[in-house]
């Protein structure tokens, strides 16, 4: 947390009430200071007073009353006051009438194993999509990171997202043909696209679906499994820098509208009332009868791709969680961003160092930008990522979790 700080301390200061909280003095504050959000306890307190005073009448009444003090009560008073003092957009109204909604979750299969994700609204179809294409290729037999296995994966993750950008959007706005885009039939169809020789040169042409960037740190990811096997997956987000702090609250109002798109005709376009297409997208993974497995990570539009890197390298290399985790990897950038203004560089991969050493030649031959994925700068601020899971296993009772080195993360067994 002191490193975000300090790397984003002048966009934090553009807005003073975000810099009166974090950095206290004017600078960022230091490994083992002590940091103290005094408005956003008192939030927090506030909302348990509320739920304490209704208490009497149930559990649920309680939680009816936390959450009406946030979006009905003062704090939507307070928030909807700065939003209309400052130029925003958001308004009691806004507030009151949100709800958010219990849907089923997308479901698909590989290598005997569902997994579950979220819908079009964010881009967790994409690895949906990705194991589909890749399903039945002879992944094994090109080796673990060979230049071949990391051209087909990068071909594979540009075909979904592809479709990402034609197809996917609130589906309460825009119809999204999610039964086709998730059909064997279609993933065969784009699985053909694929070039072993060489790499397309862009965005791919999406499929026929009718037929039969700068950020800072602003997502983490839990995963959790309980002791009767329950499994949660989230992935929490919301920037520092692309909204101000609202005094007297301590915390931001979403910029995740930031992530929506201007034009008209495409599919994450800006409504009122729907929701931006996100880039956060948990999963969980469960192979009857063997284990259970929420997984995911932050970092925007490499998330996907690393959660299918991951996947596998369990399901297909047959490796430990935590080895799992921990292998080189790749990310294409072959595909406009999901972040406002939607930078778009065909043909980009990158590479972490290890691998790229290895294959960065052979994959420039084939037709990629490949370049070394570098451990600091935008590049690595705006997509590493921090692929954390955690497997229950059914056969052996045995909890293991894996914490990626890459960004600050934990495996914490109780």
């Amino acid at each position: 947390m002191a490193d975000t700080l300090r790397f984003f301390a002048a966009d934090i200061a553009a807005y003073p009430s975000s810099a009166a909280i974090y950095l206290p003095g004017g600078v960022a504050p230091a490994v083992g200071q002590v940091f103290c959000q005094q408005d956003l306890a008192a939030t927090l307190q506030f909302m348990a007073d509320q739920e304490a005073a209704a208490a009497s009448r149930g559990r649920a009444a309680g939680i009816d009353a936390a959450r009406d003090a946030f979006y009905r009560g003062d704090i939507a008073a307070t928030i909807a006051d700065f939003h209309r003092d400052n130029g925003g957009l958001v308004t009691r109204e806004d507030l009151a009438e949100y709800r958010t909604d219990i849907e089923p979750a997308l479901r698909s299969r590989f290598a005997g194993t569902d997994i579950y994700g979220c819908g079009p609204w964010c881009q967790g179809p994409m690895l949906q999509q990705a194991l589909n294409i890749l399903d039945g290729m002879a992944l094994r037999e090109l080796g673990h990171n060979s230049a071949a296995y990391v051209h087909v994966l990068a071909e594979a993750i540009k075909l979904a997202a592809a479709d990402r950008e034609a197809f996917y959007g609130d589906p309460r706005f825009v119809p999204v043909p999610l039964d086709r885009l998730l059909s064997t039939d279609y993933a065969a169809e784009r699985r053909r696209l694929i070039d072993s020789r060489q790499a397309s040169a862009g965005l791919p042409p999406q499929g026929d679906a009718a037929g039969p960037q700068s950020t800072d740190l602003d997502t983490s990811y839990v995963a959790v499994v309980d002791r009767y096997g329950n499994a949660f997956s989230a992935t929490p987000s919301d920037g520092l820098t692309g909204s101000p702090v609202i005094p007297g609250l301590g915390f931001v109002a979403s910029p995740r509208g930031s992530q929506s798109w201007t034009d008209p005709r495409h599919p994450a376009c800006i409504m009122p009332g729907k929701r931006p297409r996100l880039t956060p997208n948990p999963a969980i993974a469960i192979r009857e009868g063997h284990y259970v497995m929420p997984f995911g990570t932050p970092g925007q539009d490499t998330q996907t791709q690393v959660m299918l890197q991951v996947m596998l390298n369990l399901t297909v290399f047959g490796m430990e969680l935590q080895e799992a985790v921990e292998a080189p990897r790749f990310a294409s950038l072959s595909f406009p961003s999901s972040a406002s203004p939607h930078a778009y560089v065909p043909g980009r991969l990158l590479v972490e160092p290890g691998l790229y050493e290895h294959v960065g030649d052979a994959l420039v031959r084939l037709g990629h930008r490949a370049e070394c994925w570098p451990d600091s700068g935008s590049d690595y601020f705006m997509n590493a990522n921090a692929a954390c899971a955690v497997l229950a296993d059914r056969t052996t009772g045995v909890i293991k979790g894996a914490a990626d080195p890459r960004r600050p993360a934990y495996a914490v067994g109780w």
